[in-house]
């Protein structure tokens, strides 16, 4: 928390302005009840934060009054959701406790307050965040709105993050990017996830982001423009139609944008689909396919279609509510440009996401498209005793998925399956039961592997036997969260069903010992020989890897009681990571440190490089720390990043790069082009030379005229990356060359 500061007669003012202006965003007028109960749960956390202030100088109830805004005026929520987003802050930062906002507001508002509280930090678990993600995750069940509103607090952290120290808007991009963009697509808050990725991007690939929105501004009118260009012609056949309609081109995201340019290893100036073209239909719900297919001809008679790049979403929606019909058509200059059409009820859920969906709930054609997920989120929360951080990637595995495949049951009904799913997972997918006995998974009348990948289309038919049941091997042949969560409990039920004899064992052996406690033996034996799992301790000891004995023997008893030898127990707690390994300042390197960790001299510290992702002096990095190898350097965009610091932020420490000459770093390169014949080893090795770089490794394959190659190179920072990079593009016959991530 910052600095005690009451707010000022001035800055109250600007607050309850900002408070009206939040009210008049809301779609539907309030009653005179809602109103007073949300002016009383404003006055209450204005009461309640009042020496309070953000990171940025201003007074901190900006923040709630803003959050609220966001719910009403970007989600659509309403009077409801405004109080608890109003409250969200004020149990776990002031003195107000939940028992009095059930008081003053009800259990319904103190539901929602309760599941946007973090955990106390007090709380003992491996991974602080992932617990708190937990905790958020769960409430989808209870309460959709308390995730939205969670959805709206990480928005405006994220729109005001440049107040924080670049370390923390490191963790707090990467948890966004793990899981709050993620949750976003999946409850169709597509504004939300475009957003959120931007501003990551805008954290993690700093040079990048700026690069791609520079080139956004210098094109913008010549984009729009050719956007004008591409709509002209289509109006003629639009008004034809008869309906009335909204037609415009939008930018795509700079995310979005990047993604391409590393995707298809091209500049900036050879991307093409920088924007999409919208046409949005306001017709009855019984008129929209017809209306859209309609517009889709208008479009398609006067641009020539590609006919793989057509996403009917309208016949069949996505599993999170999205309706549109996306075609590609090649516009003027032969240039390709996306068309979205949809119908303004289309629009708005994907617009506002979940919200808007249930405006629309008992419409004819739309499903309850949320109920499936819900009983998903279900079965992966019901094990009680799941490690958060496996419980976080099961259910990223079980509901972030982008591509989607259609299968059908025997009775001809349609699921909607993520696509790389195999037939197991479609089996635990019709009922947890059908997947624990399936024996065997028939598809088009004819028997399949439990691995096989499920294309659209398929006629699924599971068959059972009861005297089935999970293995280990079964984990790697699916890939949703509720296949592995369940595959898991069954798993781990049938090790303490085995280790019982173990605990029968161990019983007796305390009882012979005469130790009173046999819980806190249990415990201690548990945490120093299976990182706190009782199940694990019976069962191996029920299966003779371990004796009695030998789990006895770092212990003693005294006065009752099980207690450590005198050699130190191991450190299994990640908690207990609170500070890195000093180097002794005998064995001090000389020269200059090449970083500050935590604004000290790097070298006071024992950190390496990660081989994950090789950082080069001058690009963004963090610090973390290890269990047992000290502190790893990595870059901002490592691989592992997002999972180490949204799941262990405990652990990131602040680092930053000191200019210096003496270090050499490696690189790995990898360039692909024209196999011209003899010389392509020579011209690439000559250019390096005569950077004066060197080579640590040199590998390439040439077939059918094309050649990749792989190079590992020593350079002294990201300047000198650059200007390699740019010296090997140069090359002739060289298509393209980009650092390996």
């Amino acid at each position: 928390m910052a600095e005690v500061i009451e707010t000022s007669v001035e800055e109250q003012t600007g607050l309850r302005e900002a408070y009206e202006a939040m009210i008049a965003c809301l779609i539907n007028p309030p009653n005179a009840q809602d109103s007073e109960q949300m002016l009383r749960a404003y006055e209450l956390a204005n009461y309640s934060h009042r020496y309070q202030r953000r990171k940025s100088g201003e007074p901190y109830m900006y923040h709630p009054i803003a959050v609220a805004r966001i719910c009403a005026e970007e989600i659509g929520l309403g009077p409801t959701a405004i109080c608890a987003a109003l409250l969200h802050d004020v149990v776990e930062d002031t003195p107000v406790t939940l028992e009095d906002i059930r008081a003053d507001f009800g259990e319904r508002i103190a539901q929602m307050v309760g599941g946007l509280t973090k955990l106390d930090s007090a709380y003992t678990n491996e991974s602080q965040q992932a617990a708190n993600f937990k905790k958020v995750l769960s409430t989808l069940i209870i309460d959709v709105r308390i995730v939205l509103i969670k959805m709206a607090d990480r928005l405006h952290n994220m729109r005001t993050i440049k107040s924080m120290p670049e370390h923390k808007q490191f963790k707090i991009a990467a948890e966004t990017s793990y899981i709050y963009a993620p949750l976003a697509h999946r409850l169709g808050l597509y504004n939300f996830r475009s957003e959120f990725l931007d501003l990551c991007m805008k954290v993690l690939e700093r040079d990048e982001y700026m690069a791609v929105a520079k080139k956004l501004q210098e094109t913008k009118s010549s984009r729009e423009q050719y956007i004008d260009r591409f709509i002209a012609p289509l109006r003629a056949g639009l008004d034809e139609l008869g309906y009335t309609y909204r037609i415009f081109g939008r930018p795509k995201s700079i995310y979005s944008i990047y993604n391409k340019i590393k995707k298809k290893q091209v500049p900036f100036e050879q991307i093409y689909d920088l924007f999409a073209v919208r046409i949005i239909v306001d017709v009855p719900v019984r008129k929209e396919k017809l209306a859209c297919w309609g517009a889709y001809s208008v479009v398609t008679d006067v641009y020539q279609g590609v006919p793989e790049r057509l996403k009917d979403w309208v016949t069949i929606p996505k599993s999170n509510g999205y309706e549109s019909l996306h075609t590609t058509v090649a516009g003027p200059d032969a240039r390709f440009v996306e068309v979205q059409i949809r119908s303004e009820r289309m629009n708005e859920i994907a617009e506002r996401g979940f919200a808007a969906h249930w405006k629309y709930k008992g419409v004819s054609n739309q499903p309850d498209v949320y109920e499936q997920w819900f009983d998903s989120v279900r079965d992966i929360l019901d094990d009680p005793n799941s490690d958060t951080v496996q419980f976080l990637g099961d259910f990223r595995a079980n509901n972030f998925f982008n591509e989607e495949v259609y299968v059908w049951t025997p009775d001809g009904d349609m699921k909607t399956m993520p696509k790389g799913a195999s037939a197991l997972d479609f089996a635990f997918s019709v009922h947890t039961e059908v997947g624990y006995h399936c024996q065997s998974v028939m598809v088009d009348e004819r028997i399949v592997p439990l691995s096989y990948k499920l294309q659209n289309g398929d006629r699924m038919k599971v068959i059972t036997n009861k005297q089935q049941k999970p293995n280990e091997g079964w984990l790697k042949l699916v890939t949703t969260g509720k296949a592995k969560a369940k595959i898991r409990q069954a798993l781990k039920a049938e090790r303490r069903e085995q280790g019982e004899l173990g605990k029968e064992a161990l019983m007796r052996k305390f009882k012979n010992l005469r130790i009173d406690d046999t819980r806190a033996a249990v415990e201690a034996l548990s945490k120093y020989h299976y990182e706190n799992s009782h199940i694990d301790l019976f069962y191996n000891i029920a299966q003779e890897n371990i004796s009695i004995a030998q789990v006895l023997e770092p212990f003693i008893v005294e006065n009752g009681k099980l207690v450590a030898k005198a050699v130190e127990l191991p450190e299994t707690d990640a908690k207990d990571l609170s500070a890195p390994r000093r180097r002794n300042s005998a064995n001090k390197e000389k020269g200059h440190s090449k970083l500050l960790i935590n604004g000290e001299p790097g070298n006071q510290f024992e950190y390496t490089m990660a081989t994950c992702c090789n950082p080069v002096q001058g690009d963004q990095v963090f610090a973390y720390l290890t269990a047992n190898a000290g502190l790893k350097i990595h870059r901002s965009k490592c691989p592992n990043a997002q999972n180490l610091m949204a799941n262990y932020g405990y652990r990131i420490m602040k680092a930053e790069w000191v200019s210096t000459t003496e270090s050499s770093f490696v690189v790995n390169l990898r360039m692909t082009g024209l196999d011209s014949g003899k010389g392509v080893i020579e011209r690439i090795s000559r250019e390096i030379t005569e950077m004066n770089l060197n080579i640590r490794s040199f590998s390439i394959n040439g077939t059918d005229g094309f050649f990749e190659a792989n190079i590992s190179l020593l350079v002294k920072n990201t300047d000198q990356l650059y200007l390699a990079i740019q010296g090997l593009k140069n090359l002739d016959h060289i298509s393209t060359v980009s650092r390996v991530e």
